[in-house]
């Protein structure tokens, strides 16, 4: 199955048989808090347009739970994900699209979320809410309720694990560049990145129009940061968020990850794990 879909395919899948349920995942990382203002509010984006039908999920409380000493979106409750699932109509017979705003980031945390807790059909809109060439609506849905019931899987790596794979596979950090080598940090505590791990900022797995680029030219751009046939490969970023885009870029290419959820914020909250800075890995 496609982990992505396109805006018409999606139209036409709306008007099947068996449509999909849609959720909006719109959420930003701001640091807005710190400067006194208030944060980004993806429910009031939501309310002022949204693709028809779709159901609003709010990432900092249904997506993760709250921060901690396992970082700034650890995994959320199952009970309660599963729950917030439910009223937003999800069941394990039927297909689910979700968006949000463009950056993808936040999509791909929901596609990740339902698919490592079992769900068997899940894709994110290519592009997002801007490649929507439909009407938008403001009316907040009230679907039945779904049934579907979150299993955890498998993949997922802890800090001592995420530590093990940048040495014995391939460790990605997600995060742009300048973060990995550690010239600014402008939120967690310490600067750097995992030692071992290697450069590879989200940005580069789209194009120009913020639109996945293709298998064949993920495949070429995960080889070319040393991802090999038969590689062990994870992934983590700041909170386990940007990090699932790149989860998501791989299944497009056809490569199996691992996820670090805990990422950078849960690893440099310790100050006995080592940290490296500068280009090279390690």
């Amino acid at each position: 199955m496609n982990a992505i879909i396109s805006a018409s395919d999606l139209a036409n899948d709306l008007t099947g048989a068996n449509p999909p349920v849609l959720l909006d995942v719109r959420w930003q990382l701001t640091a807005a808090k710190a400067a006194g203002e208030p944060p980004y509010d993806g429910r009031a984006d939501y309310e002022t347009g949204h693709l028809p039908g779709a159901v609003f999920v709010d990432l900092d409380r249904e997506l993760a739970s709250a921060p901690g000493e396992g970082g700034r979106h650890p995994l959320p409750d199952l009970a309660h994900f599963g729950a917030a699932m439910r009223r937003a109509g999800v069941s394990s017979g039927t297909p689910v699209v979700v968006y949000d705003g463009g950056q993808g980031w936040a999509a791909a945390r929901a596609w990740w979320m339902l698919r490592w807790t079992g769900h068997p059909d899940v894709r994110v809109l290519d592009g997002g809410l801007p490649a929507w060439e439909g009407s938008l609506d403001k009316s907040v849905p009230a679907p039945a309720e779904g049934d579907f019931v979150p299993e955890p899987g498998t993949g997922l790596l802890d800090a001592d694990a995420a530590a093990e794979l940048a040495r014995s596979g391939v460790l990605l950090d997600a995060r742009a560049g300048e973060r990995y080598r550690g010239e600014v940090e402008p939120i967690d505590p310490v600067a750097g990145h995992i030692p071992g791990a290697v450069s590879a900022p989200t940005t580069e797995n789209v194009g120009a129009d913020g639109r996945y680029r293709s298998a064949q030219e993920l495949r070429e751009r995960f080889k070319g940061l040393g991802v090999s046939e038969g590689s062990r490969v994870g992934v983590y970023c700041g909170s386990g968020v940007s990090a699932a885009h790149e989860v998501l870029a791989l299944a497009v290419a056809g490569i199996p990850v691992e996820l670090y959820v805990g990422s950078w914020s849960e690893w440099s909250s310790d100050p006995d794990r080592p940290v490296a800075v500068g280009p090279d890995p390690q």
